[in-house]
């Protein structure tokens, strides 16, 4: 009754959904092969190697290498509200059969190559990999005889999704440190620095010495997003972080923001947030 595991595998992925029943601690867990975690109900605390230990809750995942020792907390577990979380194992045939095609039909314009994810990575689910993941949950459990090759299809995007959205991440993270000789570093370092001000597609390929069209293709296959919908999204956790404050008003934050108009920042945030602008910053108005 501790936790149950429910297990299907196929060629080159196998995938585990387990429920833990009780609350526990210091369960391990380990897989031969690289490994997706993703929270589906609850919470686990992480004791990862190297890593300070975190929370990890529903809609977000988590990626490993092999062999790599998972020690996990259950504070929450109980026989009513289970917590449910999957792990997907991958092959590495799969991955660098991927990361191949990647190199050879999508190179990086400033000519690395594609590689291997920072593993325990940490991220939050977009609305494109939370898809794969309910879809692969279907697929795995179907009684269809073709699902290898859909379950196979579907892989090569999720780790294509995965691959752009740790290269985001590092940008995000080092875009100062490399702007320098890198142009999208430079694009992104300076999206950061004038989020407040107008921002075009036309103006920030002019800073990458690109022309329109391939500013916007490079963009959107390194980083897996097109240019404004990752101006948006910035703008939308610069957002988030100021209505924390009771005192501004809403419409203070979305002019410091860079939008131009209220509905257009109201419909954003909340395909985002899932809540408007205002309901959010009530729940930080102190009584």
């Amino acid at each position: 009754m501790v936790e149950n595991q429910t297990s299907y595998t196929l060629n080159n992925a196998s995938m585990h959904v387990f429920e833990t029943h009780l609350q526990a601690e210091k369960v391990l867990l380990q897989f031969d092969q690289a490994v997706l975690a993703s929270m589906l109900i609850g919470k686990k605390v992480m004791h990862l190697r190297d890593k300070k230990s975190f929370n990890f809750l529903p809609g977000e995942s988590l990626i490993l290498p092999s062999n790599e020792v998972m020690c996990i907390d259950f504070p929450e577990a109980n026989e009513e509200n289970p917590t449910r979380c999957l792990a997907m194992a991958i092959s590495d045939e799969k991955i660098n059969k991927v990361i191949n095609l990647m190199n050879e039909s999508m190179p990086k314009h400033d000519g690395t190559e594609w590689a291997l994810m920072d593993y325990n990575y940490h991220f939050t689910n977009d609305a494109s990999i939370y898809g794969i993941i309910q879809r692969l949950l279907y697929l795995f459990t179907e009684n269809h005889p073709s699902k290898d090759f859909f379950v196979d299809n579907m892989l090569q995007e999720l780790i294509i999704r995965i691959l752009q959205g740790n290269t985001r991440e590092k940008y995000m993270q080092n875009a100062s440190k490399i702007s320098s000789n890198n142009r999208l570093a430079y694009v992104i370092e300076y999206i950061s620095q004038h989020l407040h001000e107008p921002l075009s597609v036309s103006d920030l390929s002019k800073k990458a010495c690109m022309s329109e069209s391939h500013f916007h293709k490079t963009f959107k296959e390194e980083l897996g997003v097109t240019p404004i919908d990752y101006i948006n999204s910035e703008r939308i956790k610069m957002a988030i972080n100021l209505l924390k404050d009771p005192h501004r008003k809403i419409k203070e934050i979305y002019l410091e923001c860079g939008f131009e108009n209220r509905s257009y920042f109201n419909r954003l945030f909340k395909r985002k947030i899932h809540v408007s602008p205002g309901e959010y910053q009530s729940k930080f108005v102190k009584h």
